[in-house]
């Protein structure tokens, strides 16, 4: 019979093998890529993001949506990233209380070097699953960030 206890619920089980899987993988894939190429996980996710977006820049609010940080977290994040030549500060021309954040051509080929590793480290992490594995992975993941 099923516990009635909440904590032993099956959903709290699932998200924290979620939670810790994130972890394992952050972890492990951001020591190889500062290792590897000196450039910070966060950093990349930052670059990635800018990089697929129109025009190379994010508003800092839709950045802060998408690598889960405050607006004030990522325009700390951005000074950083900005201050090592990877990132740019554009002012909107139509309404100067909103500013952008655009890749450079120095991210643009940091971001490059870095893609190469992580691909490969990406691989080792998923060796064991097929394609189809994948792909159901990634429908399972698109549905439930869709709800979120």
């Amino acid at each position: 019979m099923p516990s009635s206890n909440p904590i032993d619920h099956p959903l709290i089980t699932t998200f924290g093998r979620l939670v810790e899987t994130h972890s394992h993988l952050e972890r492990r894939l951001g020591t190889a890529m500062q290792s590897e190429v000196g450039l910070p996980h966060v950093w990349f996710e930052v670059l990635i993001r800018l990089a697929r977006s129109e025009g190379g820049q994010l508003t800092m609010s839709a950045l802060a949506d998408q690598i889960a940080l405050t607006t004030s977290g990522v325009t700390r994040l951005i000074d950083r990233i900005q201050a090592a030549g990877y990132v740019e500060r554009c002012p909107c021309v139509r309404d100067r209380r909103i500013a952008y954040a655009a890749i450079t051509d120095a991210g643009h080929d940091v971001l490059s070097r870095a893609a190469v590793g992580h691909v490969r480290n990406l691989r080792d992490s998923f060796a064991q699953f097929s394609e189809d594995d994948l792909a159901t992975l990634d429908d399972l993941l698109d549905r439930l960030r869709s709800t979120t």
